[in-house]
């Protein structure tokens, strides 16, 4: 079973999302039993804290629920997880100081990566924007997780 791990800041709106995204589009596929999702955080600041609401409402309109319990990221994730998935930039710079020798660099990537339909250098951060920025995320989310997928499916263990 492969072990994927979202990464946002705070765990509460992007990262989530994506976890549920990818556990709805592997059902859809009938590759849930293959693989395992969570979501982290790479600050502590909603640690316990269930999705943003928002978030949560924008996902009920395209039928996704969006749930969990904000957590942060640690160095035993970068060893237990096969993939992680940062949401942008400085959440993947913040993962590679958790490693510092390098040794888990290759499972480190963008989410962006993985877009096949859509062109961006991030999954933005809708907190401090309107309902717009929640939609925009799940665009960009459906997109890349769908690209993951056949990527982790048909291109092999790593999609480095």
């Amino acid at each position: 079973m492969k072990r994927l791990l979202f990464v946002c800041m705070g765990n509460i709106c992007r990262s989530p999302a994506a976890e549920c995204v990818m556990r709805q589009v592997l059902a859809e596929y009938g590759a849930d039993g293959r693989f395992q999702c969570d979501s982290a955080g790479t600050r502590g600041y909603h640690v316990g804290n269930p999705p943003d609401p928002r978030m949560r409402s924008a996902g009920r309109r395209r039928g996704i629920v969006i749930d969990g319990s904000a957590r942060q990221v640690n160095a035993d994730d970068l060893e237990a997880f096969d993939l992680v998935l940062a949401m942008d930039p400085d959440n993947l710079r913040d993962l590679r100081q958790l490693d510092p020798s390098g040794r888990h660099h290759h499972k480190l990537r963008l989410m962006v990566d993985f877009l096949t339909g859509h062109e961006a250098g991030e999954v933005p951060d809708p907190y401090y924007g309107g309902d717009d920025g929640f939609e925009q995320v799940l665009d960009l989310l459906e997109d890349s997780c769908r690209g993951l997928l056949d990527q982790l499916e048909n291109g092999g263990d790593s999609p480095a």
